[in-house]
Parts: structure tokens; sequence; C-alpha cells
């Protein structure tokens, strides 16, 4: 499945974060919000129609929260995706954003049914 990753969309002075993932039928929105240091404190996410038309989950919402592991999960693969070393290439990009679409896609099939 093909895939774009736009990371970090960000108005200045603002505590939250945007990122999308976008596939060939459908994207994935993620927000984080962050604290005054910085550090990422909740994320929801939404799985959207290429027209933008919002994906209900199972139990009919309209987004997710992460909680718990998979909070601490997301928080070390976006920690990699914002790293120095992933910014000047000194790791390889490819894998790094693999783990990261692979992990979101879990989340998505978990918790939403794509028909």
């Amino acid at each position: 499945m093909n895939y774009k990753i736009e990371l970090n969309m960000q108005e200045r002075g603002s505590d939250l974060v945007y990122n999308n993932i976008l596939f060939d039928f459908f994207k994935v929105n993620i927000v984080e919000r962050l604290t005054k240091k910085k550090t990422v404190s909740f994320v929801i996410f939404k799985v959207r129609t290429l027209n933008n038309e919002l994906i209900n989950t199972k139990d009919g919402h309209g987004r997710v929260k992460l909680k718990e592991d998979a909070f601490l999960k997301y928080n070390q693969l976006i920690k990699v995706l914002n790293s120095y070393e992933y910014e000047k290439k000194l790791i390889n990009r490819k894998n790094a954003e693999q783990e990261f679409v692979d992990f979101i896609l879990g989340l998505v099939v978990s918790n939403y049914n794509m028909n």
C-alpha cells in the first residue's frame, strides 16, 4: 500500500501538532497536544476518506485517543521521526517510516471497520 507521511504541521505558538498519513483510499489525521515543556500529553487520531468525510470507529465515535501501551509506543516512534538522525539521514528513514505506518495501520484495523 502506498503512503505519504506529513509530519509536524503546527502553527506558530500552538500547542497542537498535526501529522497525517495519506494512503491510496483514505487518510489518517493524528493530533498531538503538547505540554509547555514540548512533550506529548495526549494523542488522538481520526480516519477520513480522501474527500475529508469522517469515518466512524466500530463504537460509532469519530476519533480514537491513544492510551497506555499504544501511547507509549507512539511516543517512541514519533521521537525517531523527529530526531536529528532521521532528519540528517543517519538512520534508515524508510524503516523508521514503515514501523510508524505499520503501528498506525494496526490501530486503524483494530478500531475501524474498513469496508
